[in-house]
């Protein structure tokens, strides 16, 4: 019924509103008062559909409600509807507490036509009216999520923006850019004290996106903190790394620069999600080097660390260039197999990452000579102490 006298504008609020009296809906509620429909006129009118009973929506509702009063306080002139798609209204009534913003009265039928017309086909769903050719897309809640109160107008133009201002970050080399988070300009240790951004000028940056509730994470924290205690021990090589921590409570973040030797984004601080987006992370553990200028040099340090560690510092791609061929010249200048005197079978040359030599039990990596049948590793400097 209402479907089909607002399909030639779905994003219109006078079509909103003609859709809600033709379904005989002529207010909306503000807290337990009753509200004319909007003309639209004068706000920009955003429809939020959500449900009580979806783990996304209750993720992103605090996330809206922190940027509508921040657009609210800062004088901008846009109202939020939220369209339940609760199935009862008891999940509805609940859902809507702490909302700041108008809502559609619940009535199931009225909520179907709604979303139907709307073509929402997943919640939460965001949708700006009244922006025509300039609608961002039908759905906004990805935009939110990543920009927050700066996602406004939720416009093509003001994505594009903020795309431009994430790629200046990530390539302008400015590190008091890149880490401002609007709280507080220092890098927090887990054991007390703090850094600033003006302290990493000059210095190799390892920006370590990770967290305590992640194995793999575990694992290569430990291979990283061999690396970078090797690094920074040479008073030559200016290195830091920077803990990005996507934990899921305070606790969680705390458990996780306990033991590391390197400043964390504080977990209050905006700054961890934006680097998040700015430099795109996708999985975790990761870890992107910056230059001595702050400009990305490798996205792929992980990889780097965990095949070359110390060694592989300032881990560029020229740097990656020479080991492989020192690697090169070490192989050509060991023998292909060998037998050591405290062992019965033949040793192998082999690569390998990481191992513990049988003989002298210190750690190794890249060349070793390895038994095929039970797994014995020896240095390649052990073989004449060995024998």
């Amino acid at each position: 019924m209402g479907g089909a006298a607002c399909e030639t504008a779905e994003f219109s609020t006078q079509n909103f509103k003609t859709l809600m009296e033709q379904e005989g809906t002529h207010y909306l509620l503000c807290g337990e008062q009753k509200v004319p429909l909007p003309s639209g006129i004068e706000k920009t009118i955003c429809l939020l559909f959500s449900a009580s009973w979806s783990r996304p929506c209750n993720a992103f509702i605090p996330q809206l409600v922190q940027a509508y009063n921040t657009l609210k306080e800062t004088g901008q002139e846009l109202e939020v509807i939220f369209v339940s798609f609760d199935r009862d209204e008891n999940g509805y009534k609940e859902h809507i507490k702490g909302m700041p913003w108008l809502v559609v009265p619940f009535d199931v039928n009225s909520q179907k036509i709604i979303g139907n017309v709307y073509k929402v086909n997943q919640i939460p769903s965001f949708m700006p009216l009244d922006v025509g050719t300039k609608l961002l897309a039908k759905d906004a809640v990805g935009l939110i999520k990543d920009y927050g109160a700066d996602a406004y107008p939720f416009t093509k133009k003001r994505q594009e923006e903020l795309k431009a201002l994430d790629e200046a970050k990530r390539e302008g080399g400015n590190l008091n850019e890149l880490f401002a988070n609007g709280i507080d300009d220092s890098f927090v240790y887990g054991k007390g004290g703090k850094l600033c951004a003006s302290d990493l000028v000059g210095k190799t940056i390892g920006l370590y996106f990770g967290a305590h509730w992640c194995p793999p994470c575990r694992d290569f924290t430990s291979q990283l903190i061999e690396a970078y205690n090797d690094i920074t021990t040479n008073k030559d090589q200016q290195f830091e790394v920077i803990f990005i921590s996507t934990d899921r409570d305070f606790k969680e973040f705390e458990l996780s620069i306990s033991k590391m030797p390197w400043p964390a984004i504080p977990f209050n601080s905006k700054t961890r999600q934006d680097l998040c987006r700015i430099f795109e992370v996708k999985w975790i553990p990761s870890l992107i080097f910056l230059g001595p200028n702050g400009k990305t040099v490798s996205t792929n340090g992980r990889e780097m660390v965990s095949s070359y560690g110390a060694r592989g510092f300032p881990f560029t791609e020229a740097k990656i260039l020479e080991i492989e061929t020192s690697l090169m010249k070490e192989k050509d200048g060991l023998p292909q197999q060998v037998k050591d005197g405290k062992h019965e079978h033949v040793l192998t040359l082999d690569m390998a990452k990481a191992y513990i030599c049988d003989f002298c039990k210190k750690r190794g990596s890249f060349w070793a000579f390895s038994c095929n049948v039970c797994g014995y590793d020896l240095h390649p400097s052990c073989i004449e102490e060995s024998l």
